[in-house]
């Protein structure tokens, strides 16, 4: 007897240390999405038929219920190619995509035991659409990311504040009567999410819709640690209450840098979904300078678009991608390898530092006149040279006070007009090691690696 209590006390603290192994940091899970710089944002649904707000149209009382869900009848699929998606989306320099699998609108892209109201059961496309989705991101290399909305407009346990009819002949609720109706809800948000984690293993949850509910009501904190247990590397995004990884602002790029990990996600035009009749459509330049000025303050791209109900993307939307890509692909070299740039007044642009801290990269948003200027630099410089075209730029320094650490100011010769990007140039300043800046005021110094 005394034997199998050893092994069984051995059994528990082996399996014990396994779970230990597996719980990775928040630092870990999140290294290769710090790195990642650039990801695709997919609104894609029923909206995109009748070219409307995704959900909000139904929320906004701008179209019935019923009219929203009789869009399921022309969401086709017919011309979905996932294998093609990715391969652009690799093609243009984006390390991960995310796909709105479940909108507010509660038509889920799967085909869920949880729900009637998927695209399996409800329109032509009859599959699943999410699992090909993954497995051609897979195969390129990219990251999975699953958008779900914690809200549910359609579940008859979530209420809402427009007119709805009887929907519960969508959602299965054997032997659930002795449940409240938010411990209903609260099941099949969990069901739901297990069938994402354990079927498709998401790197990436973005998560909407939280705002509506108290962090206790969501109870948030037990489903990070329930999604955790199901893939313990993937990372949540802010829409969790306190519960996320990286924080998620939208639409306008943050003045003030946001505190750690974080992401910008930014439409093309005013829509998420596709909308044809909404053409005003972001200038390419006004898209790639916005990409300089996200990575330059430590954060990702992630650039939306919305395919049409047969699953194509809209011309004027591949060809933003197509641009920002070369862009990218052009600057490669700096983009992927570094992190977010100089302090305040140093350089006036956005600025990048390899992660070695030995290289700079100036962004010129503009084409400079007499000379480029940047301060602050203790260090000798090996060189300057123009990402992209390998032009070598001389350089002096004029000012400063050698006896007191005060180093003056670099400047540096203008770019032949040929080698300055018509958007964004990249000017790289290697030094002899690693930066340290010149901080100071007066003739007070104080150095700032």
């Amino acid at each position: 007897m005394r034997y199998y209590k050893v092994i069984a006390v051995l059994f528990f603290l082996v399996a014990n240390h396994v779970v230990a192994q597996e719980k990775l940091s928040k630092e870990e899970r999140l290294e290769w999405f710090q790195d990642a710089k650039f990801g695709v944002f997919i609104h894609w649904g029923y909206y995109g038929v009748k070219g409307i707000g995704e959900s909000w149209s139904m929320y906004h009382k701008r179209i019935s219920y019923d009219d929203y869900m009789s869009q399921g009848k022309e969401f086709t699929a017919k011309n979905y190619d996932p294998e093609a998606w990715a391969k652009l989306f690799k093609k243009i320099g984006a390390r991960y995509a995310v796909l709105t699998t479940k909108h507010h609108d509660g038509v889920a892209l799967w085909d869920t035991k949880f729900s009637h109201l998927n695209v399996v059961e409800k329109t032509p496309a009859k599959r699943d659409l999410v699992g090909p989705y993954v497995d051609a991101l897979r195969a390129e290399g990219l990251k999975v990311g699953l958008y779900y909305s914690l809200i549910d407009w359609s579940h008859p346990d979530y209420d809402v504040v427009f007119p709805r009819p009887d929907t519960r002949k969508n959602y299965p609720q054997k032997n659930q009567n002795q449940l409240s109706p938010w411990q209903r809800f609260l099941r099949f948000n969990d069901g739901q999410l297990k069938e994402l984690s354990t079927r498709y293993n998401p790197d990436l949850y973005w998560f909407d819709g939280d705002w509506e509910k108290s962090s206790e009501q969501w109870r948030a904190e037990s489903l990070k640690d329930s999604l955790l247990a199901w893939n313990p590397k993937v990372i949540v995004n802010s829409r969790l209450k306190t519960h996320g990884d990286y924080s998620t602002p939208e639409q306008g790029v943050p003045v003030v840098r946001p505190e750690g990990a974080w992401e910008f996600c930014m439409t093309m035009n005013d829509n998420w979904g596709y909308f044809p009749s909404d053409t005003n459509y972001k200038p390419v330049s006004q898209i790639i300078r916005t990409f300089v000025e996200v990575i330059a303050t430590g954060g990702n791209l992630l650039l939306n678009i919305g395919p049409k109900p047969d699953g194509t993307i809209a011309e004027e939307q591949l060809e933003r991608l197509e641009a920002l890509g070369e862009w990218v692909n052009k600057h490669e070299s700096a983009v992927f390898s570094a992190k977010a740039g100089l302090p305040y007044g140093h350089f006036y642009g956005p600025t990048l530092l390899s992660k070695d801290d030995t290289k700079i990269y100036l962004a010129l948003f503009d084409n400079p006149k007499n000379y480029i200027s940047l301060k602050g630099i203790q260090n000798k410089v090996k060189s300057i040279k123009v990402v992209g075209s390998g032009q070598e730029l001389s350089f002096e320094r004029n000012g400063g006070a050698e006896w007191n650490n005060i180093p003056g100011i670099l400047r540096i010769e203008i770019p032949q007009e040929k080698n300055l990007d018509a958007n964004v140039t990249l000017i790289e300043v290697e030094l002899e090691d690693a930066l340290v800046l010149y901080r100071g005021h007066g003739n007070a110094v104080e150095l700032n690696k």
